[in-house]
């Protein structure tokens, strides 16, 4: 690593990190912030989605100091025993000093960098900006509008920004145009997207209730996968506050086809 590039504390990044994405506002089922701690200085960042071993070792490979990502070490109902693919992650993050950060709600909420307000911004859904844009649990939900179109061009549309192969569930003719996001594994925020007065409802997973709902209540619903819908957040925040504190930054995709 070229010892020209600037070193902060990894104090002063986990005070930027906190103070950009203000994890105390949130309910959250893990730790969010520093999760492994590893040199004291940080000269290199690294971002993705999901803190597992092939991101672990790219960013060993990249001579990271620090790892910035959505989803980190722990999940709900986790067994807490340090074994298996848990050891591996740790002896990986330990053995080279790396930091790893990790932000699940926080990075899901933010109203410009977050994985809500990135994908939106990609998909060219302009997010209301008054009491209308936000719904559902914790507020984690957002709404806006974009041109009308009929729920399957708005589906190809998608399928072609993200890459990846979309599911549609309802009126494929129908006309929409007030459109309701939650990425990842948003599928109980429906009927709240719903009762808000979406048109469609676009996140990453679908369960069996939604396919039923989606008929029975006229509003589509489409499914365009966990990773592909939560790709843009986490390397918006580390792109930001690298560029805050004059850190180098790179991200690195390692696809997933859930």
């Amino acid at each position: 690593m070229s010892s020209s590039l600037l070193a902060v504390p990894r104090t002063a990044l986990l005070t930027s990190f906190d103070a950009l994405l203000q994890p105390a506002q949130f309910r959250d089922y893990g730790p969010n912030g520093l999760q492994v701690e590893g040199k004291s200085e940080v000269r290199k960042i690294v971002s993705g989605v999901t803190a597992s071993l092939a991101l672990i070792d790219a960013a060993i490979a990249a001579e990271a100091d620090a790892i910035f990502v959505h989803h980190g070490l722990f999940w709900r109902g986790q067994d807490g025993r340090v074994t298996g693919w848990m050891k591996q992650r740790l002896a990986r993050l330990l053995a080279h000093d790396i930091n790893l950060f990790a932000y699940h709600l926080p990075l899901d909420a933010h109203p410009e960098l977050g994985n809500n307000a990135q994908l939106a911004q990609r998909l060219g859904v302009t997010l209301y900006g008054d009491a209308r844009g936000r719904f559902g649990e914790q507020s984690l939900g957002f709404m806006g509008e974009r041109a009308p179109a009929t729920a399957a061009a708005l589906a190809e549309h998608v399928q072609q920004s993200l890459g990846r192969a979309v599911t549609l569930v309802g009126d494929v003719g129908r006309t929409v145009q007030r459109v309701a996001l939650c990425t990842g594994g948003a599928q109980s925020y429906f009927e709240a997207a719903i009762a808000a007065g979406a048109d469609v409802f676009i996140t990453g997973e679908i369960s069996e209730p939604q396919a039923h709902y989606a008929c029975e209540c006229g509003v589509a619903y489409i499914a365009c996968g966990h990773h592909a819908s939560e790709r843009y957040g986490a390397p918006a925040v580390a792109a930001h506050v690298a560029q805050q504190l004059g850190l180098e930054h790179s991200f690195i995709d390692i696809p997933n086809p859930a």
